[in-house]
């Protein structure tokens, strides 16, 4: 019996190293750095908090404007296209382009650049004036600055300028 205790000991002390190993270094909160970061119109502040399980990676926004807080979850999945209802995009307050009713944005995610760029693709149903129309959306989260500190690409097919948001670690 205490040859087995021998052997497992050390095992189990090499178990919560072998976890941490495994948490991705995007997982955590991340706060917007305003001063270096496109205008966010609509919202005063803005966390991401990223969680990644497996292949699936939640992006929940926590915003926030004047007294009014808000919290949205967008989960991609890196293995596989998902469809999400009502997918948050953090321009849609300011833009007026919001979520069409019962639409469903189809969501392709994959990782780059050995892990250090996650790349999200979706093509989303919105309301505009006119009635109904798609929109494109391209994401690019880089990790930079030691991973303490988050670039967020984002491409919109209604818009002509990249917007660029910069995130830091919040401990």
């Amino acid at each position: 019996m205490t040859r087995i205790r021998r052997l497992l000991l050390p095992l189990l002390l090499l178990l919560p190293l072998a976890a941490c190993a495994a948490t991705s270094p995007f997982e955590g909160r991340w706060r917007l750095d305003k001063a270096r970061s496109t205008a966010l119109d609509g919202w005063h502040e803005w966390d991401l908090v990223i969680a990644v399980t497996g292949s699936r990676v939640s992006l929940r926004h926590d915003m926030k404007w004047i007294r009014t807080n808000f919290s949205a979850t967008n989960t991609v999945d890196t293995a596989a296209p998902v469809e999400i209802p009502a997918f948050f995009r953090v321009e849609q307050r300011h833009m007026a382009l919001y979520p069409a009713k019962g639409g469903l944005t189809t969501a392709r995610a994959s990782w780059l650049d050995a892990g250090r760029t996650l790349r999200v693709e979706a093509d989303t149903p919105i309301e505009i004036s006119q009635g109904q129309a798609n929109m494109r959306l391209y994401y690019e989260y880089r990790l930079v600055e030691g991973d303490q500190a988050l670039v967020l690409l984002e491409l919109h097919s209604t818009r002509p300028q990249p917007l660029v948001y910069r995130f830091t670690r919040v401990l």
